[in-house]
Parts: structure tokens; sequence; C-alpha cells
């Protein structure tokens, strides 16, 4: 099944509740509230002809300040890149987020591989992942202030941290 056939069972599944459409050099995707987005998802991956077993990535967008921001709705998008091990085929899903409460659903529990992937999104992007059982900063320390790929955060924002570095490892490592 190739991307655009996935993109016309989903819109013919969900219909109003995909927001919009996505196809550029054969790459498909939908976008999705964050409300329907656990339920795109399940039935995506249960579904036998599409069966995207596989989340390869969650990732985020920052849209501020993009040409056709007015049009959009919604600042951000998370996104999900699936694959089916048994069709072979990959396909986007996304979740359009606004700014004022940027908050989605957690998908851990259908894939336990997304717990660090949307802890990244957590913490480099601000988005939160509503039943997420540890929700924490896993890219920059943890007194860092902001999300760092926010297209507002300052670029030369400089943050120091008021214990040594060294206090942040866990354990040394002894090399052999």
């Amino acid at each position: 099944m190739i991307e655009r056939d996935i993109m016309a069972k989903v819109q013919a599944r969900f219909g109003a509740k995909v927001l919009a459409t996505y196809e550029f050099r054969g790459q498909c995707a939908v976008t999705v509230a964050p409300a329907d987005l656990r339920a795109v998802l399940c039935w995506m991956r249960d579904d036998a002809e599409i069966a995207t077993d596989w989340l390869m990535d969650v990732g985020g967008v920052d849209y501020l300040g993009y040409p056709d921001d007015d049009d959009r709705g919604w600042r951000y998008e998370v996104v999900y890149q699936l694959r089916s091990a048994s069709h072979g085929h990959r396909f986007r899903v996304k979740a359009a987020v606004g700014e004022a409460d940027p908050v989605v659903p957690s998908v851990w529990d259908l894939w336990a591989v997304a717990n660090w992937m949307e802890r990244e999104v957590w913490d480099l992007f601000g988005v939160r992942f509503s039943g997420h059982p540890n929700l924490r900063r896993i890219m920059c320390h943890d007194q860092f202030e902001g999300h760092a790929l926010r297209k507002d955060y300052p670029i030369n924002k400089r943050q120091k941290l008021s214990i040594p570095a060294e206090n942040l490892l866990c354990e040394k490592v002894e090399w052999a």
C-alpha cells in the first residue's frame, strides 16, 4: 500500500477529524487534533492493511514566523513517524498543538519507545504529554529555563548551573 492510499483510508475513516493533509515527493501525512490522536494511531496500528506497528520517531515543529502562520491555526506540531514491519510502508501523523496550552496525549503505553521520545519533545519544545509516567528533561540539564528549540527562545541566552557539572553525573565511569 502506498502512502497516498493510506492517507485516503485515514481520511475515509476519520473524515472531518483530519485537519490537514500533506503530500510532497511521495511522502504523505495527516494532521489531527490532539483529542483524536490516540484513536488515529491505534486504528492505524491495528488495521490489518496499514499495520503501522513500529513507532520510529516522535518529533516537534514550531511554526512561529512561518509565512502561512495565520492560516494554520496552531503553532506546534508533534510528528509521529510510523512504519509497518510486515508491509514495509511508512506514514506520518501530526498532532496540531495550540500555543496557549501545548498538550497532547502520551502514547508510551502503545509503543514503549515513545517514553524517551516524548521526553525529548517536552524538553526541547515544551509540549506536554498527558499521561506520561515520567515527563522530565532528557536533553537539557534540570535547571535549564525554557525550551531550546522554540523559535522564540533567545539564541544567545546563557544559563549557568548553580551546582558543579560533575555533580550532575549519576556515576563516574572508569575507563580501563
